[in-house]
């Protein structure tokens, strides 16, 4: 991949191609939790270069804004969440949750001059989602399976990850190296620990690729060695622009992740762990905020970077590593895919890589991503503005050798969610 073409893809502020294009779609800017309380503590945050302030005003509605003052630039962070908007704490300038500016006690008759930058926003699975694109191109709410289950069913987690969002998505989308870096973390995992499909990871990683180009972005048939008759089938989705689904272990929990722009050197790695149709147990609930699985631990309790991070070496543990314990010496599951993630610089050289078979998938997801990006008018609507075409779930099935892949996901994946799940 060329300076050019890594350009691109990697930034994702106003008026760039692919912050443009990200722009299109709904993004996760904070958990409904963090601002659970009318007029309580707003916080802020930024997406994709963009720093804003949520908040949640008198009548219980969460607001989206820009997180500056337009009378001298001061943070709304240190404002008063009070009686229907945000009163900047400097000169006392006032704005509602649409940005509205609505009261200037110097000065009332300039109200209409002052009004800030705000985005449409929803309270969805739990998340408040902003729609940061253009006026009147909104597209359907996310519909992804976690997106409609039962909060009690769904576990969502974030946490920083120090590169930019294509390089740590790549690995979402990258399902051969869990034979790899996970290969020993996975047996004690409660995620995963105990199932079949381990077997058949960790016995073949000469994984071999099928991918289909689909309405929602594509889907990777991710082919190993099953038993003397049959193939093992792992197959996952990268739901365009930025979702990755997992496939599923056992009986454990289904997964995914969203990876979004912070900056150009940062993301927020959004980490997802559901049952269709029963609630999370106690157990796992509290697994998940331990930090195991695909979530982490933090470093402070309102940081949400991961405790294991590049100042101290993600506390690898190079005994473990000669023991087999950990196949990197860095422990859990996310944080191995970020300490290798992060290790090839904020933005990786991309011009000196030497892609392999295995990374066919990256290469499409480029591809789709720059081609909607830079040639929109000769490719038309991006994919995945549907919320239908989210309804897709991903499989793991034992399928015998003559057995098109392919033909055995329209039959038993396509369509929707009415599905039984396939999981080993």
């Amino acid at each position: 991949m060329n300076k050019e073409m890594s350009k691109a893809l990697t930034q994702t502020g106003p008026g760039t191609p692919m912050g443009e294009l990200l722009r299109r779609y709904w993004v996760p800017v904070v958990a409904s939790d963090e601002v659970k309380e009318p007029d309580g503590p707003q916080v802020k945050v930024q997406i994709m270069s963009e720093k804003l302030i949520v908040f949640r005003d008198t009548e219980g509605v969460v607001g989206v804004v820009s997180e500056f003052c337009s009378h001298r630039g001061v943070s709304l962070y240190f404002a008063r969440n009070e009686e229907g908007g945000l009163r900047c704490a400097y000169h006392g300038v006032k704005f509602d949750r649409n940005g509205k500016c609505v009261d200037i006690p110097s000065a009332p008759e300039l109200c209409e001059k002052m009004h800030i930058k705000s985005y449409p926003c929803v309270e969805r699975a739990g998340l408040v989602w902003a729609y940061m694109g253009a006026a009147g191109t909104q597209p359907d709410l996310p519909e992804l399976e976690w997106c409609l289950v039962p909060q009690s069913h769904v576990y969502v987690s974030r946490r920083l990850q120090e590169s930019n969002f294509l390089q740590a998505m790549e690995g979402g989308i990258d399902t051969a190296h869990v034979s790899f870096v996970h290969r020993y973390e996975v047996d004690i995992d409660p995620m995963h620990v105990g199932t079949q499909a381990l077997k058949y990871i960790k016995a073949d990683g000469n994984v071999i690729f099928t991918i289909e180009k689909t309405d929602f972005g594509m889907t990777l048939y991710g082919r190993r060695n099953g038993d003397v008759d049959n193939y093992y089938w792992r197959i996952t989705q990268w739901i365009f622009p930025w979702y990755t689904l997992i496939p599923p272990f056992g009986e454990h929990a289904l997964g995914g992740h969203l990876w979004v722009p912070v900056d150009d050197h940062n993301c927020m790695a959004w980490s997802i762990n559901y049952h269709i149709d029963k609630p999370l147990s106690t157990e796992e609930r509290q697994a998940m905020q331990a930090g195991k699985g695909i979530h982490v631990a933090y470093e402070s309790e309102k940081s949400f970077r991961p405790a294991q991070n590049m100042q101290n070496e993600y506390l690898i543990d190079r005994v473990a590593q000669k023991e087999k314990r950990s196949y990197s010496g860095v422990f859990g599951i996310s944080m191995q895919d970020a300490s290798l993630q992060e290790s090839m610089g904020v933005v990786q050289d991309h011009e000196n890589e030497k892609l392999l078979p295995t990374d066919r998938a990256i290469v499409m997801a480029r591809r789709m991503l720059y081609e909607f990006a830079m040639e929109t008018k000769a490719t038309g609507e991006p994919p995945a503005l549907k919320g239908k075409s989210h309804q897709i779930r991903a499989a793991g099935v034992l399928l015998p050798k003559a057995q098109d892949p392919l033909e055995w996901a329209a039959e038993h994946l396509i369509g929707g969610l009415h599905h039984p799940l396939y999981t080993l």
